[in-house]
């Protein structure tokens, strides 16, 4: 069972979604925070596998939240929920960790997909958002970051592309024809190169440098 904290100002969105997702068998909502600051203090009473936040809060707002909880909480999965997909947004969630990025009109069994597909080790972006990523790898593509390039191993970048796109350790192993052992080591090695600490601010990181877009392997 996936234990979720939801984080929304909004009494009536922490209470839809409350009842939404405990609909589910597979799902157990432990907590309901007004802000980012109480999210956090409600996180070690609460244990959450996830945490489902908002952005535009008071007090600590969602982007400020989901950089505190991947510091001191690495192993909680962040998802976005929100209205917002402006550009500023958008990078600024995922530049402070957060594993994946929805918005509010999102149907049901997608925020649900979504959920598992977070708590599983993808990267699950909404549709209008991952256009603007895309933005970023077209404008990227007529010269990768050589100095970047240069600091992995062809091996590396085949596996940061393939993580770029949103696959999970196994399913990369699955398609170059390694063990999934393996490919953990490669992405670990990846993290220390690149300075990350997560697998979407790797993908980021690869869609502005230029290297999400190389040639199937």
């Amino acid at each position: 069972m996936i234990k979720i904290l939801i984080c929304d100002d909004q009494d009536m969105v922490c209470e839809g979604l409350k009842a939404i997702l405990s609909a589910d068998a597979n799902l157990r909502v432990v907590g309901l925070a007004r802000d980012g600051a109480e999210a956090i203090d409600l996180i070690s009473a609460c244990k959450p596998d996830l945490v489902l936040m908002d952005l535009k809060m008071p007090v600590m707002n969602g982007v400020q939240a989901t950089s505190r909880i991947r510091r001191q909480y690495p192993h909680i999965k962040v998802l976005v929920l929100t209205t917002y997909d402006a550009d500023e947004w958008v990078f600024d969630a995922i530049r402070a960790g957060a594993h994946g990025y929805l918005l509010k009109d999102s149907p049901r069994d997608r925020l649900v997909a979504a959920i598992n597909e977070t708590v599983t080790g993808k990267t699950p972006v909404d549709p209008g958002v991952a256009g603007k990523l895309f933005a970023q790898v077209v404008q990227g593509t007529a010269a990768p970051d050589a100095a970047v390039s240069a600091l992995l191993s062809e091996r590396e970048k085949e596996v940061l592309r393939l993580l770029a796109k949103g696959l999970s350790n196994g399913e990369i192993a699955a398609r170059i024809y390694l063990s999934e052992g393996t490919v953990r080591n490669y992405v670990s090695s990846i993290f220390d190169k690149l300075g990350v600490t997560d697998r979407t601010q790797a993908a980021v990181l690869a869609i502005r440098h230029g290297l999400a877009y190389l040639s199937e392997p």
